[in-house]
């Protein structure tokens, strides 16, 4: 039977009585700290408060990111997708997990039954949203090698069993106009399913611009993983957008290589590469059935599927923003960046 990669099926999950309060306990005293924090307005339906990392996000979502960090143990072989909210996620975990299991699935029909089945984020499930949630502390050593695990953390608050090991990031960032137009849509959509009175583009620009969004700053977190790549190109790489939209078969097989599960010369020959590319196509993934009438749990919600899949387009805002609007993006991202030789979208 396929290896799914799913903690929240694969894991078992009798545990005795103590071993619940336990868990309980521990999500509380959390829960507890937590609402000391620092309210921050913010555009999302849900409150959210800063971090003393210095980022922010909604109470359960920071809650579970601190469970992570005190009771993940990272393996050398796992495989962590990181990156910025709206900027490219679903794409790339599609990719990823298809990349991953396409000899333990030997056809493409098999791939595509469990891409079929299940939503991106349900192959490959948030640390901080998915996994520690719900007063649950899974053991996760019965999944077989190598784990997927998401995750929106900043570099600087990952767990240290990750941090300080050898396993293999892949970070994905997008050019901040772009992610800004997508996570405007996005919180959006949200807010209409809650009932909830749409937030405006400049209202969400003015809190995106001032780190008030979820995980904070865009700039600083695209800025804390490409340091870390720069330090430590094998363990970390680090992909754009853009540069996976212009170029998507050679980004492919630099990500296949940089897990050290390239393809061979017969796999391109056959077609698979092109297959798989196919296969995780943004028009392909938005057509299928679990995407547009599932749902998956994040953050302790039922997140309607449909709501990861708008337009996928590169230089979208040009369609939303005005020219001061772009501006004033475009100067932050200027002073953000311009030490940073090479860090370009």
């Amino acid at each position: 039977m396929a290896y799914t990669n799913l903690p929240l099926t694969q894991c078992p999950n009798s545990m005795t009585n103590d071993e619940e309060e336990t868990h309980k306990k521990i999500y509380q005293e959390l829960d507890q700290l937590v609402s000391t924090f620092p309210r921050v307005v913010g555009p999302t339906p849900q409150i959210l408060c800063r971090h003393r990392d210095g980022w922010c996000t909604t109470i359960p979502i920071m809650v579970g990111a601190m469970v992570a960090q005190q009771h993940f143990k990272a393996r050398q072989s796992d495989l962590i997708l990181a990156s910025y909210p709206k900027s490219g996620t679903t794409w790339l975990k599609a990719l990823l997990y298809a990349t991953v299991h396409r000899k333990s699935n030997a056809n493409s029909t098999s791939i595509h039954h469990l891409l079929e089945t299940l939503n991106p984020h349900q192959c490959i499930p948030f640390l901080e949203s998915q996994v520690y949630t719900n007063n649950k502390i899974p053991n996760l050593d019965s999944l077989p090698s190598p784990r997927l695990f998401g995750t929106h953390i900043p570099f600087g608050s990952l767990p240290e069993s990750i941090t300080g090991s050898n396993c293999k990031i892949i970070y994905i960032c997008r050019e901040p106009k772009d992610n800004l137009i997508s996570w405007w849509h996005f919180i959006n959509n949200l807010k209409v399913k809650a009932n909830m009175e749409p937030s405006s583009l400049e209202d969400t620009l003015e809190l995106f611009c001032n780190g008030a969004s979820l995980f904070g700053s865009l700039w600083d977190h695209v800025l804390g993983y490409w340091k870390e790549h720069l330090q430590r190109p094998h363990q970390v790489l680090f992909l754009t957008y853009e540069g996976l939209s212009k170029d998507p078969h050679g980004n492919l097989k630099r990500l296949a290589d940089f897990i050290e599960y390239p393809f061979s010369a017969d796999e391109e020959k056959g077609g698979v590469l092109d297959g798989i590319l196919k296969l995780c196509r943004f028009e392909n993934l938005r057509s299928l059935g679990v995407n547009n009438s599932g749902r998956t749990e994040i953050g302790g919600s039922a997140v309607q599927n449909s709501v990861f899949f708008r337009r996928g387009e590169v230089k979208d805002w040009v369609n939303h923003f005005t020219p001061e609007m772009a501006q004033r993006i475009n100067e932050i991202t200027k002073n953000k960046f311009q030490d940073q030789a090479g860090l370009t979208f």
